[in-house]
C-alpha cells in the first residue's frame, strides 16, 4: 500500500474525532447505588454508529481472554466478576487499512450477564480513548476544589465488606467508585487492601 492507502484509517478516524469534539458525549445516566453519572454503552452506540457509517469505518472486536471468579456478597449470593481482554480493530472500508487498539474490561452481576457487561466496559473505553470523546459539563479536575469530608459509613461498610471477599472484589469495588468517593476513602484504603490480600483467594 502507499501512503495514501496506510492513513486511510487514521484520516478517518480524525474526522471522527472532529465531529465527537462539537457534542460529546454526556454523562446522563445515574448509579443509584453509588451515586455517580455514567455513559452507558447505548450511549456510545448511538452516538458513534451513524458516524461510523458516515466515514466509512468499521470496529471488529475479539477477545482474547477471559477469567472469571466466584464470590459471594455479604447477602450470601453468588456473584460473577468477569475480566476480558479484548482488541478491537479499527478498520477503514475505503483501502482495509486498521489500527488495533487493546482493552481490558472488568464487571460483576449475580446472573449471566457479566461477561457482556465487561465486554461493553472494554468497548466504551477503547471508543473514549481512540475518539478523545468528551463530556458535557464540568469534566475538569482543576475546575473545582473540593473539601473531603469523613468517609460516610455506610461507603466504609461496603469497603470492608468487599474487603473480606478477597483483593479480586476489592480491587473491582474500587474501581467502580466516584473520584470523590476514593478521595473519601483514602485514609483506610492500604489498611483494607492489605486485609484483602490476606483472604485466601
Amino acid at each position: 500500500m502507499d501512503e495514501n492507502q496506510t492513513g486511510g484509517i487514521y484520516r478517518a478516524i480524525n474526522a471522527l474525532q472532529a465531529e465527537l469534539a462539537k457534542e460529546g458525549i454526556a454523562k446522563d445516566r445515574r448509579n443509584q447505588q453509588q451515586g455517580f453519572n455514567f455513559r452507558g454503552i447505548d450511549d456510545v452506540y448511538n452516538a458513534l454508529s451513524s458516524l461510523l457509517a458516515k466515514h466509512g469505518v468499521c470496529i471488529m472486536p475479539r477477545v482474547v481472554k477471559r477469567d472469571c471468579v466466584e464470590r459471594v456478597n455479604a447477602k450470601g449470593t453468588a456473584l460473577f466478576y468477569v475480566t476480558v481482554a479484548m482488541e478491537f480493530d479499527f478498520v477503514c472500508s475505503a483501502d482495509g487499512s486498521r489500527h488495533t487498539v487493546s482493552m481490558h474490561g472488568e464487571a460483576m452481576d449475580s446472573g449471566d450477564k457479566a461477561t457482556i457487561k465487561a465486554q461493553s466496559a472494554a468497548y466504551k473505553a477503547a471508543a473514549f480513548q481512540t475518539f478523545c470523546i468528551p463530556t458535557q459539563g464540568d469534566n475538569d479536575a482543576d475546575g473545582t476544589t473540593h473539601e473531603v469530608a469523613a468517609v460516610p459509613e455506610e461507603l466504609l461498610l461496603s469497603a470492608r465488606e468487599a474487603a473480606l471477599q478477597g483483593i479480586s472484589t476489592y480491587k473491582a469495588y474500587f474501581s467502580m467508585l466516584t473520584a470523590e468517593q476514593r478521595k473519601a476513602l483514602a485514609p483506610e484504603h492500604e489498611s483494607l487492601k492489605a486485609a484483602a490480600m490476606a483472604v485466601p483467594e
